[in-house]
């Protein structure tokens, strides 16, 4: 049997001083939190704190680890963290058209995919931290 090939992804939901998320838009998927792949020899909280740097413009200091997505049929890990911004001038960058921070029922209007929807209600409801979701 071949050894398998899974993708492991980094993603950060980012709320700042006045309890606003972070949001990015993608060209193809829309409104959704900064994150990406984590690259050959980088560490899952490096990758999700560049992320966010690339995508927003911002630093970001990792606050909180909330959970796992295992995308099954994808072979696509996600790693989800809480950040607080630190330092930086937002505005879209690499894959993000534009960047901003926005309440939680504007960041659920925003946000199109279902998926992408309970991620934000998964990662700010500390209850339920850690978990472990598979799809």
């Amino acid at each position: 049997m071949a050894i398998p090939k899974h993708r492991l992804a980094a993603s950060v939901a980012v709320v700042n001083s006045e309890n606003k998320i972070l949001l990015v838009k993608n060209w193809k998927r829309g409104w959704e939190f900064p994150g990406g792949y984590v690259e050959n020899g980088e560490s899952i909280k490096e990758a999700a704190i560049r992320e966010v740097r690339e995508e927003a413009g911002i630093e970001v200091r990792l606050t909180k680890f909330c959970g796992i997505i295992q995308d099954i049929k994808n072979s696509r890990c996600t790693v989800l963290f809480l950040g607080t911004p630190v330092s930086g001038e937002l505005a879209g960058g690499d894959d993000a058209l534009d960047a901003g921070y926005f309440t939680i029922d504007e960041a659920l209007q925003k946000v199109k995919w279902k998926t992408y929807k309970e991620r934000i209600l998964k990662c700010l409801n500390e209850e339920e931290h850690p978990f472990f979701i598979e799809s």
